[in-house]
């Protein structure tokens, strides 16, 4: 790749497309964004990135910095004067404030849970002994931090319950802290592990420490932009420091492969997952868990299918695959006979089989039938026993627990209803409610109804709509389209507080299935990903065009959200199809699809979307990419991108290069702001009131320039 200078700089960035410019109009007075004269050559083709310096770390360099503070206080400005953004906050405030479970975990005779009384900033982890026993605040990370933005992420209690492992995670940062709390005392222990990132928690069966991953500390003025490589599972004994810690897997040889580690419910073996993206195609180490030094030895070689454990018996393991059947079956392996291959338990059906769980002396198996949870029980040998009754179109998360323990949990939630936990019995197959929440709206007065739409190509997609009752067959009404499309990620009901805000209102949400997510299984998903990208943005298309077709919405009255892929979706249709949007909220968004692979976690994502440095990659990429797409001489929806400065999964470069590219362009006189959020990253660990504030300036936004009057309940 060569760098040179050209003086045409804006027209090879942005080159328009009509051969007349807009009308003259009065644009909003956008801050100077400094524009290089930096061009790529990528394989004969001259790629502009004018704006390449807004890449650097808003934390060090001070012209981003400055930058960073202008777009805030135009958008600022700009948001708190929106008509009914004040009675969306307060709304938003009231329909969150109820008290809410997490799904508990049993350790020994002890019940673990997160608890938010309604508007913490952060969730508490509680502990109660015996089902019944009395709730004791364990673990409370809302005094950490001044501005309640340092969060409890993972945490795992010991097999006995006597300690737990916790994350915390500072400012929305992916890197982990790890530390370990006494159960029986309350207080912490002097364990603490630094530079943990995408890991998950396994205990030894005695309790006298956990295997975790970590990557090397990164080099000084790296910790947030540089990429992560070299990751290794290590075993940590309580009371002793991270240096004493045994590394127990690694490849050097291939730097780029992730490990998790896993323990059996019997402690007698460990399990690693190891892959190299975020593609579920893994290769599976095993060894025996002894006194002695652990021999680790091969289960499943190459990076070809799914395999996640979902129990064991022995040394019969129990996977869910999707090897022999894209969209999931039940098979076993056992690891003392070498090499031997998977023996098929219950077989693929028409569902997609997305979860699978041993508990007690039976089988729990979670499947998405048309994207809506479905779940039943069978016996260890496959045998269906029944069905899982789940109360409505909804999703159904949990169903955790461990062999000879009939117990387990899940929680329930749909787009009105909010998160109810029920406990289940394995042996008898009943379930009962262990929390409900106490709500100030009734779900009652909301419908959810499934449809169904073809795409561009004439694929079927599905398709969920949300509406008041009162509100149905009232013609075209400001309508929120929401979707996702990627990395085999499946969009499926559930509870969102602050979408609720907004049909309560009387606007209309739409939540669109699109090819490349993990709905159907493995085919659907490739069939929206890499050269078959184009797909998604089609998919989403069609269902703006449908709604409109249908009657429920306008073209002046439709919005469309998308959050990190979803963020470039919007960013991608809005370049394909401004006519069809009157308003635009990407967030977190990965915009430069030339570049996305040169930070922090964005080499894994070329599982999805192609290597940029391969040509025939790039020419997809670059056919597509939100920030080189932007052309103009049209008209844009009203668009307002959020990012955080500390966001270091999508590194906030993105979203600061593409409002740059939009607010240097001919493309009309709507509203083209940033929102950048303070100590808050990739969305996880972001405080209450943060939330609130960002969904009401989102929400306000949109019904601005979609029409929807705001009036206070």
């Amino acid at each position: 790749m060569r760098i040179v200078r050209a003086l045409a700089i804006v027209g090879l960035f942005a080159s328009p497309v009509f051969a007349q410019s807009l009308p003259e109009r009065p644009l909003p007075n956008y801050p100077h964004t400094r524009a290089s004269e930096l061009v790529e050559d990528h394989f004969g083709e001259m790629v502009a990135d004018p704006f390449r310096w807004l890449e650097n770390d808003v934390r060090t360099n001070q012209e981003v910095r400055d930058w960073v503070n202008r777009e805030n206080a135009l958008s600022s400005g700009y948001l708190s004067a929106l008509p009914g953004r004040t009675i969306l906050a307060e709304r938003m405030k009231q329909i969150i404030g109820f008290e809410r479970h997490g799904t508990p975990r049993k350790a020994g005779r002890f019940y673990f849970y997160l608890r938010n009384d309604g508007l913490q900033n952060q969730s508490v982890l509680y502990v109660r002994e015996g089902l019944d026993g009395r709730p004791r605040s364990l673990v409370d990370p809302n005094g950490w931090a001044r501005d309640g933005a340092t969060a409890l992420a993972e945490w795992m209690p010991s097999n006995d319950g006597h300690h737990v492992a916790f994350a915390v995670q500072d400012g929305g940062t992916d890197w982990r802290t790890l530390r370990v709390i006494d159960v029986d005392t309350g207080d912490p222990t002097m364990d603490e592990i630094k530079w943990v990132k995408f890991s998950s928690l396994a205990w030894k069966a005695d309790g006298s420490g956990f295997f975790y991953s970590r990557f090397p500390e990164p080099e000084a003025g790296g910790t947030f932009q540089s990429i992560n490589l070299n990751q290794a599972v290590y075993f940590h004994a309580l009371g002793t420091s991270q240096a004493q810690d045994v590394k127990i897997y690694a490849t050097p040889e291939r730097p780029s492969l992730r490990h998790s580690a896993q323990v059996t419910d019997d402690g007698q073996y460990l399990l690693i997952t190891s892959a190299d993206g975020t593609d579920q195609r893994y290769e599976l180490t095993v060894a025996k868990i002894g006194k002695g030094e652990m021999k680790l030895r091969s289960l499943v070689k190459g990076l070809d299918h799914n395999w996640s454990l979902a129990g064991s018996v022995g040394t019969r393991f129990f996977f869910l695959t999707n090897n022999g059947a894209p969209r999931g079956r039940l098979v076993t392996l056992d690891v003392a006979r070498r090499y031997k291959g998977p023996v098929e338990i219950v077989g693929q059906t028409a569902d997609t089989l997305v979860g699978a769980s041993l508990v007690g002396e039976r089988m729990i198996l979670a499947y998405l039938g048309d994207a809506k949870s479905e779940a039943e029980l069978r016996t260890l040998d496959g045998r269906l026993i029944g069905p899982i009754t789940l109360p409505a179109i909804g999703s159904a998360a949990g169903f955790g627990g461990k062999g000879g323990d009939p117990e387990t949990f899940y929680t329930f939630s749909s787009y009105a209803i909010p998160p109810t936990v029920y406990r289940f019995d394995t042996n008898t197959g009943k379930a009962e409610i262990f929390t409900r929440p106490n709500v100030a709206f009734d779900p009652a007065d909301y419908v959810t109804e499934q449809r169904f739409y073809s795409s561009k190509d004439g694929t079927r997609i599905p398709m969920f709509l949300v509406q008041r009752k009162d509100s149905l067959g009232k013609g075209p009404m400001p309508t929120l389209l929401y979707g996702y499309g990627g990395f085999n990620i499946s969009v499926a009901p559930g509870f969102d507080g602050p979408k609720l805000a907004w049909l309560e209102q009387g606007g209309a949400l739409a939540v669109a299935n699109l090819r490349g997510g993990g709905e159907y299984g493995a085919n659907w998903h490739n069939a929206g990903r890499l050269q078959a990208k184009q797909n998604v943005f089609d998919d989403f298309i069609a269902a703006g065009e449908y709604l409109i077709a249908e009657g429920i919405t306008s073209k002046d009255k439709l919005a469309i959200e998308g959050r990190s892929n979803g963020g470039l979706l919007v960013g991608a249709v809005v370049n394909q199809r401004p006519d069809l949007f009157a308003a635009a909220l990407p967030a977190v968004g990965v915009m430069d699809m030339l570049r996305f692979n040169q930070f922090t976690s964005g080499r894994f994502w070329i599982d999805d979307y192609g290597d940029p440095a391969k040509e025939a990659d790039f020419r997809v990429l670059r056919s597509y990419s939100p920030y080189h797409n932007v052309a103009g001489g049209r008209e844009y929806p009203a668009i307002l991108v959020t990012t955080a400065d500390t966001d270091d999964r999508v590194v906030p470069g993105h979203s600061f290069k593409y409002v740059a590219a939009l607010q240097s362009a001919d493309i009309g006189n709507k509203p083209h702001l940033i929102r950048i959020e303070t100590r808050a990253g990739h969305g996880s660990g972001k405080p209450t009131d943060k939330i609130i504030a960002e969904s009401a300036d989102m929400y306000a936004f949109i019904a601005k320039w979609t029409g929807l009057s705001i009036k206070s309940p």
